[in-house]
């Protein structure tokens, strides 16, 4: 199927702020291997608040800003607008007004946690979101060691009023096999809302997102597909998006024969 445009909500595209780009070329070739997957608009996400990188809002603005400026000037046709991937941590309300959303209003906003587990205070900085006019969109938890052994736990944030992002590669095999089996199943429960590149100038990080969506629109038809592309154009506007139809990851009974 084809897209008029493909917006990716999950991406490391900005030149020499965090370990999405080491340099101004890199970050260009990123931006010329989007375009020939068929991505039009790029919210450009470094990480904040991680162990590693502090991008202040400010900041992400001005570089988004003078990136943009690069692409125009060299005419490579797409669109980036400044959010971040916003870590998770305790105090993370304290620093609330440093923090950029999907959308300008701050409506909704990528929420990392750590690769290893789900923090057991993940689920009353989600209610302190919520209570900010936040919705948090949950990044790449397939990927999550903790939600990988309790796939209950993305369940149970859907239900308390989170969204999820599922990611390119993931879902096409670049993690290997048992992370895109838990991210297809993701798909097929209605537990991811929205699939994005999170591409890195690193290998095996690359942009797949157009390849993703038409494999999604192959397992479970192009409405689906469709809905993932529609939902990513309605965050980054603000509009309204919610979960529906989810259900719980069942795992398949074993039957012992003796």
């Amino acid at each position: 199927m084809e897209f008029n445009k493909i917006v990716d909500l999950h991406c490391h595209i900005l030149p020499g702020i965090d370990d999405g780009s080491p340099d101004l070329q890199s970050s260009l070739a990123l931006a010329n291997e989007a375009v020939r997957d068929g991505v039009t608009h790029i919210l450009a996400t470094p990480h904040h608040l991680d162990n590693d990188y502090v991008n202040h809002a400010q900041q992400v603005v001005q570089a988004a800003d003078k990136f943009q400026a690069e692409l125009d000037q060299r005419q490579i046709p797409l669109t980036v607008f400044p959010s971040q991937e916003v870590h998770i941590n305790g105090d993370l309300l304290d620093h609330y007004d440093d923090l950029l959303g999907i959308d300008e209003t701050k409506k909704y906003m990528l929420l990392e946690f750590p690769h290893g587990e789900v923090p057991r205070y993940a689920d009353r900085v989600i209610f302190d979101l919520k209570k900010h006019g936040t919705t948090p969109v949950i990044v790449h938890p397939e990927r999550n060691k903790g939600i990988q052994n309790d796939l209950d736990l993305l369940y149970g944030f859907i239900q308390n009023g989170a969204l999820a992002q599922v990611t390119a590669t993931s879902y096409v095999g670049g993690f290997g096999d048992h992370v895109a089996k838990i991210a297809h199943q993701m798909v097929e429960n209605n537990l991811v809302q929205i699939v994005a590149s999170d591409a890195h100038a690193l290998q095996g990080r690359k942009f797949v997102l157009g390849e993703a969506l038409e494999q999604i629109a192959h397992d479970f038809g192009t409405e689906k597909a469709a809905a993932f592309e529609s939902n990513a154009e309605n965050l980054i506007n603000g509009e309204y998006v919610a979960a529906h139809d989810y259900a719980p990851i069942r795992k398949k009974k074993r039957f012992l024969f003796f």
